[in-house]
Formats: structure tokens, sequence, C-alpha cells
């Protein structure tokens, strides 16, 4: 019977897609992690990888293993947390996935509260791409992430904390400005600068304008952002315009405000925030304080699902 240590490195390997790499996460020398895994193969009868492929795969059964494998690690977590624990004190790790255009904005909210109330969790956070997040979500090497919705990704629970509008912000000279509301056909997808590829919050931009093709902004210069921070600077500097979601206002002085922002005609667009987790996620103690603490520092006009003046645009 494999032990647990054993298949920590064979699922280190299996994620990796090579044993050097492997062995550093894991604190052992590639020798030694290489023969442990070999022990186990030999035990079970089958190669559970494929050394000739790069990188490193694994076969059909070794799938299969490696499946029942990370079934069997998050057990033992369980266990090990379980009697660790005190039964009246929350406490452990929990590791959240945010996605850049949210966190920048909803981190500031409740994260000096949440580390107040619950000094015993130890939240550790990571900015990343919604499709970086189901993956971890699905090998439960993440407890839960921060990001829009809906997904509908089997065994994927979402939670809707809140319902964020977008709207224009535009540079000093765009003729957009001087509508007190706007149509998506409004919009020149030639003077739109967006984010990069991989990044929700540009789909949704996207499939709002519903537009396929754009030339740029700047008819020699080709540039999209990971930052929506950075696309702010560049209209407020520069010239053509952006869509930005609502909390990005808190970020902006009331003169902006004033004049550089437009609202969209109804149905506005908004887009689903979620807290979303594997649906059997064992720790689901601390997914509800995280819940709630998120919940409560939002602005109220956020937290009411849209109505027929609203329109949750699709992330894909």
């Amino acid at each position: 019977m494999p032990t647990i240590t054993q298949l920590k490195y064979i699922v280190a390997v299996d994620r990796l897609g090579h044993f050097g790499k492997a062995s550093k996460e894991c604190n052992v020398s590639q020798p030694s992690l290489s023969m442990q895994i070999q022990k186990v193969e030999e035990e079970l009868g089958f190669f559970i990888f494929d050394r000739n492929r790069k990188p490193i795969l694994p076969t059909d059964k070794g799938y299969r293993f490696l499946q029942q494998a990370r079934i069997v690690l998050r057990e033992h977590d369980k266990l090990v947390s379980l009697a660790s624990s005190d039964a009246n004190i929350l406490s452990g790790e929990f590791s959240l996935g945010v996605i850049p255009t949210i966190a920048t904005y909803i981190l500031p909210l409740f994260l000096a509260e949440f580390s107040g109330r619950y000094p015993r969790i130890h939240l550790k956070i990571e900015e990343m791409k919604t499709s970086d997040i189901i993956a971890r979500l699905k090998e439960d090497r993440l407890d839960a992430g921060i990001l829009a919705t809906p997904l509908k990704v089997p065994g994927i629970r979402e939670r809707p904390v809140y319902y964020e509008p977008f709207y224009l912000y535009g540079s000093p000279d765009s003729d957009l400005l001087r509508h007190k509301k706007i149509s998506p056909e409004a919009i020149d997808p030639n003077n739109l600068w967006l984010l990069q590829e991989g990044h929700c919050f540009r789909n949704q931009v996207i499939n709002y304008c519903n537009f396929a093709d754009r030339k740029g902004v700047f008819a020699n210069v080709t540039f999209e952002s990971g930052n929506l921070d950075t696309l702010i600077n560049l209209v407020k500097r520069g010239k053509g315009y952006t869509l930005i979601p609502h909390l990005a206002m808190d970020s902006l002085s009331i003169d902006e405000i004033q004049n550089s922002v437009v609202e969209f005609q109804p149905p506005t667009p908004v887009r689903e925030v979620s807290l979303v987790y594997s649906r059997d996620q064992w720790k689901k103690d601390i997914v509800e304080v995280l819940f709630n603490n998120i919940l409560v520092n939002i602005p109220p006009q956020l937290k009411e699902k849209p109505g027929v003046d609203f329109e949750v645009v699709n992330i894909t």
C-alpha cells in the first residue's frame, strides 16, 4: 500500500510534469523521489507515468490511480485538520484564488476585518486567471475562488456575492462623454482599450459590445494590459475609452466620475461575482464565514439580484 508521502510525490510529478521540479517542491532529492515512485509502480504492477513524454504524462491506468490518490490525500488532510483543530475556534490554512479585475477592488473591503475576526485562519490569497482557478479547484490545490460567473462547470459550486454594473470611462476628447447614457452600439471597437486574452472581463466587454475585430486606438501600437488601472491611465492621459466595473470608481475622483464616466442604457451590463468552490469542500465552516464577511462589506446597491433593467454578461 502506497504511503501518504509516496502519494504526494506522485501527485506532484503529475501536476508539474517533471521529476526534478517535483523533487524540489517536495524537498527531496530527485533520485529518492524517483525510487519511491518506482516502488509504488512495482507494487501496483503497472507504470503510473509515461517517462518518454515531455512533459511527463500519466498512463491510462496511472490517470485513474491519480484520481483516487487525490481523494486519499484530501481525506488525509481532513483527518489531520480535525485532529489538530479546536472544535470551537475556526483555524487552519485556506487558499483563495481571485481574478485580478476583482482582487484590486474587493480585497481592501474585507481583508482587515476578516484578519481581525479570525486570527487563527491563515488565508493564503493569490491572483490568477479564471482558467487557473478552475484547474486548481479540480486538482484540490485551491479551497475557493472569487471570480465572475456563471461558470457552469461540473463539480464547482457558485455562490453569488454581488452584481456589479459596467460603465464607460472615456478620455476628455471622447464624443461619448456628451451623452447621459449610451448603448453598446455607440462604442467604436477601434477606440477601445482591452485587457489581455484570458481575462474574463475582456470576454464580457467583447460579448457586450458584440464585435470580433479591432485595429486599436493607435494605428501603429498594439497593446493589451493585464491591469485595468493601466487602461484607465492610458485613457486619462491619452485617447479612447475602456469599460470599468462599479467598484473601480472608488479610486476615481469626483471630478473624474462626473466628467469621464458614462452609464449604459438599460438593460445595464453587470457581472455576477461569486465565491466558488468544490461541491465536496470540507472546509465549509471557513467558506461560510468568508462568504458572510465579504457580503457585509459590499456596497448595499450591489447585493441585489439584477431585475429587467440589468443584463448579466456572459464570460464565454
